[in-house]
């Protein structure tokens, strides 16, 4: 029998970007509650790591997938023709303008299949999303990671990136981003796009976009073909556990990516779903305000605790844990909440060991994780 590492290596000349994917390593997600119940035998646990909307999904939506359940033997439509349109009326678009995926993630990784190659540069910012240099590395391509001004996007020194480097194909840009929830200006993004070869691609990851409705930037696509706007119903919409997102796009470039996106990448009851929950926009009203009142009332208790945070447009805060005492660290206090059934998310993998995302998430929510902080706080 053959080891793993001799069959690791046999695979070097089968894959072409073999080196930089053996870099990677394995995106981690939050950890469901499933697995903390099987570690510690907890079962009244909170998560408020993966930025799921705590309220659910629109009343809509259930109906919808209810009604689909006698069709689960059935192909879904391929080309998600009502989802589309419906996309299309709701975004001032047209539908040839839309492209599907199973969640954003999938046409992120579309994207970067579709634009960049080993010869080629992807440009983004320190602190965002951990998937950019992932897809950079699983093309083979360079990636550049420009460094962040005060945990945001630094578009001047991202332009001057690109600029340096003429083998720039495409530039990720997370508004709001994820994970410090940062957020930039209209203008300020107008003037990066204006500034790059229109030959560059850029991306605007716009998953958190209904927590933050006047940082669309949907007003691009008229002026630039080389914008993108990738969007989900992950988040606000509550459809996470079925994978579907959209992007918006110049024609050609939809055109292009729905020559290569898998045919049915969507399922039958998340293209029903996401028709839904489009209907139902109170709701997506209802869930901002209670975000923004529970942000505000947490926002309230870090200070009272005297813990730093940066001002978030999304539905997550990041909370810095970093404490004089070498023996307290953000990696101990993350441990110690899963221990007491609180999931949180730490980002050492970002490059910011004494920070934690926090998920907003409803008021007995947001108590339980604040007593429990107290708590592991003030212990002896």
């Amino acid at each position: 029998m053959q080891s793993p590492q001799s069959t690791q290596s046999n695979l070097s000349p089968l894959v072409p970007a073999y080196d930089s994917i053996l870099e990677l390593a394995p995106y981690q997600t939050g950890k469901p509650v499933e697995e903390l119940t099987r570690e510690y035998g907890i079962s009244d646990v909170v998560k408020l790591a993966s930025n799921e909307n705590p309220r659910g999904c629109s009343p809509h939506v259930t109906l919808a997938v209810t009604e689909q359940l006698g069709q689960l033997s059935r192909y879904p439509d391929g080309n998600g023709y009502y989802l589309k349109q419906a996309l299309a009326d709701f975004n001032d678009v047209n539908a040839d303008q839309i492209t599907l995926g199973n969640g954003s993630d999938d046409l992120l990784d579309i994207l970067a299949r579709s634009f960049a190659g080993a010869d080629d540069t992807i440009v983004y910012s320190q602190y965002a999303f951990i998937i950019y240099p992932m897809l950079a590395k699983m093309q083979g391509a360079t990636a550049i990671e420009v460094p962040a001004h005060r945990f945001g996007h630094d578009l001047k020194a991202m332009s001057q990136a690109v600029q340096d480097s003429p083998s720039t194909k495409m530039v990720f840009i997370a508004n709001p981003n994820n994970p410090t929830g940062t957020q930039l200006e209209h203008k300020a993004l107008r003037e990066f796009v204006a500034s790059v070869p229109s030959s560059v691609l850029v991306v605007l990851d716009e998953a958190y976009i209904e927590y933050s409705p006047e940082s669309n930037n949907r007003a691009l696509l008229e002026d630039f073909n080389n914008v993108v706007i990738v969007r989900t119903f992950s988040k606000a919409y509550g459809l996470a556990g079925l994978r579907v997102g959209y992007a918006l796009s110049s024609v050609p470039v939809a055109d292009l990516l729905n020559r290569i996106r898998q045919p049915f990448n969507v399922s039958r009851v998340a293209l029903a779903a996401a028709a839904a929950a489009l209907t139902d926009q109170d709701f997506i009203e209802k869930t901002r305000v209670t975000n923004d009142e529970q942000m505000r009332w947490l926002e309230k208790q870090f200070d009272a605790l005297g813990l730093g945070f940066v001002k978030s447009h999304a539905n997550f805060i990041m909370v810095e844990v970093k404490f004089e005492m070498e023996d307290t660290t953000a990696a101990m206090i993350h441990q110690a909440l899963l221990e007491q059934g609180v999931i949180v998310r730490p980002l050492s993998a970002y490059g910011l060991p004494n920070w934690l995302r926090i998920t907003v998430g409803l008021a007995e929510d947001n108590l339980r994780l604040i007593d429990t902080l107290r708590s592991i706080l003030t212990e002896d």
